[in-house]
C-alpha cells in the first residue's frame, strides 16, 4: 500500500483510491455559486486568487491554462462532477478563471437531429 503525504498532492491509497471524502474537498457544499454546464470551457486569467486555495484548487486551476470543460476538470482530477463545480465556482468568484457557456449547433429539442439519431439507431438494429 502506497499512500503520499498531504503536500505531495491528493491523498491517495494504490487499491482504495482517494482518502479525502469529496465533500471535505467542497468544504460540505454541493452547490456551485457560479452556473456551470459540464460542457463549460474554464480558462485560467492569470490573475492571483485572493485568499486560501486548497491544493484540490491549485490542481484545478493548473489545468485550466489552457481552454478546457469542466467534465475534462473533473476527469483529470477524480472527483465527482458536482465537487468540481464548486471548486471551479470558487475560482471564479476569485477572479482566476473565466467561463464561457458550451456552443451548441443544434437545439437538443431539434426535430430533424433527432430523426436523424433514430434513423441511425433504427439502421444498427
Amino acid at each position: 500500500m502506497s499512500v503520499t503525504a498531504a503536500g505531495d498532492g491528493p491523498w491517495l491509497d494504490d487499491a482504495a483510491g482517494r482518502l479525502v471524502r469529496p465533500y471535505t474537498v467542497s468544504n460540505g457544499r454541493t452547490r456551485p455559486t457560479t452556473a456551470l454546464d459540464l460542457m463549460s470551457q474554464v480558462m485560467a486569467t492569470g490573475a492571483t486568487p485572493l485568499g486560501y486555495l486548497g491544493p484540490d484548487h491549485a490542481q484545478a486551476l493548473d489545468l485550466c491554462r489552457e481552454p478546457i470543460s469542466v467534465a475534462e476538470v473533473s476527469a483529470q482530477l477524480k472527483l465527482p462532477a458536482a465537487v468540481t463545480k464548486v471548486l471551479l465556482s470558487d475560482l471564479v468568484d476569485c477572479g482566476a478563471l473565466t467561463t464561457k457557456p458550451p456552443e451548441f449547433y443544434h437545439k437538443p429539442t431539434d426535430r430533424s437531429l433527432l430523426e436523424a439519431v433514430l434513423d441511425g439507431l433504427r439502421r444498427q438494429l
